[in-house]
């Protein structure tokens, strides 16, 4: 029974994180539409949060690669327990807060992970943990998959701002807006086959680590459509704070960059789900729309936001390790332990919730200053 009461609490506890990953991570597919006026901030979420969910059925390679890669198997089975994985969630979960609050597009991704790391090491020790997956799924495609997408997007911008140049601006931006319809809604798409899947894993890993479900096997049906519809609605709650980010802050984003970025953010997150890479689509997005006004003209970047989402990236694997770690190390020792945890991770969540409603940021926020925007032609 305890065990069950564990594996029940693990379950709702991921289902929180991927709402958190929806509206974390809003950004990465609507930040650029929103802040060039190609969609409206409430059209834009309904449209993330509908493929989101869509995408949530189109692979399992990523969940696959978080339930039987990271984690090792040895012959005694598998070395993480439930309670474990409710502790490295709790690192995942507060940091997601953390950097939503503070308007940083952190990696969900690397949170999770570092979590479940850290978790792993403190309560089964560092074999427990399959170093070259971590390497080779996780580690490289996080420093390779930003700079690929940044650099086709930087081409992208160049040759669309080219071939535009003797075209009227009025109808260049149209036509750029029309394109970011379908390049967005392509990266919500990608969006739901990559990171809608790593909560799946997870919570197919608590489910073999319990002894409900075989070794080596894939998530069930119910768990997808769990997953889904929990990403789906995060997306739809909008993350106006990192949109902000996003959108306005990294670039003066128009409509010829925001479809170079959208493009190639889609086409490099899809490859990926499909080759089981668990990579980050924040660092994916941002990368490309660094690439995007770099395309368009070299000073258009602020490379101070730049500066300040670069830490976040650095720090977030081993901070949410650390929060993971120290989780269940209290978790571990007894059932109060554990109880202490959950009211710990709740007092935070909520600290962070007050902490918002005190400084807002809406829908309206982000939409401010957009609708007469226009691309400029490329010699300017």
């Amino acid at each position: 029974m305890d065990v069950l009461v564990t594996v029940v609490l693990v379950i709702v506890v991921a289902l929180v994180f991927d709402f958190t990953n929806g509206f974390h991570d809003t950004a990465n597919a609507m930040a650029t539409s929103v802040a060039t006026g190609a969609l409206k901030p409430r059209t834009a979420v309904i449209i993330s949060a509908v493929l989101n969910l869509v995408g949530a059925f189109l692979s399992t390679e990523v969940a696959k690669t978080v339930s039987q890669g990271i984690i090792r198997e040895g012959q005694d089975g598998i070395h993480i327990s439930p309670t474990m994985i409710f502790a490295g969630l709790v690192g995942a979960v507060l940091w997601n807060l953390g950097t939503w609050y503070f308007g940083l597009p952190s990696s969900s991704t690397h949170a999770l992970f570092g979590g479940l790391i850290g978790a792993s090491i403190i309560g089964a020790g560092l074999n427990s943990v399959d170093w070259a997956t971590v390497v080779s799924k996780v580690v490289l495609p996080a420093l390779l998959s930003p700079a690929i997408a940044g650099v086709i997007a930087l081409v992208a911008t160049f040759f669309a701002y080219r071939l535009t140049k003797n075209a009227t601006t009025h109808g260049a931006a149209t036509g750029f807006r029309h394109g970011q319809t379908i390049s967005a809604s392509l990266v919500s798409l990608a969006h739901g086959t990559n990171d809608a899947q790593k909560t799946m894993g997870v919570i197919t890993l608590t489910l073999i680590a319990a002894g409900y479900q075989g070794a080596g096997t894939g998530p069930e049906l119910w768990v997808i459509l769990a997953c889904g519809l929990a990403i789906a609605l995060g997306t739809y709650m909008g993350g106006w704070r990192i949109m902000q980010t996003v959108g306005k802050k990294i670039s003066d984003v128009q409509s010829p960059q925001g479809f170079a970025a959208e493009t190639s953010s889609a086409a490099t997150i899809l490859v990926s789900s499909h080759l089981g890479f668990a990579l980050s689509t924040t660092h994916v997005t941002s990368g490309s729309v660094i690439g995007s006004g770099l395309g368009k003209k070299l000073a258009d970047v602020h490379w101070g936001v730049v500066g300040k989402i670069v830490i976040a990236w650095v720090i977030t694997l081993p901070s949410a390790a650390v929060v993971g770690g120290l989780a269940t190390w209290l978790a571990s020792t007894s059932p109060i332990g554990l109880i202490i945890v959950a009211v710990l991770a709740l007092a935070g969540g909520l600290a962070f919730y007050v902490l918002a409603r005190r400084r807002p940021i809406s829908a309206d926020d982000v939409h401010e200053g957009t609708a007469e925007r226009e691309p400029v032609a490329a010699g300017n």
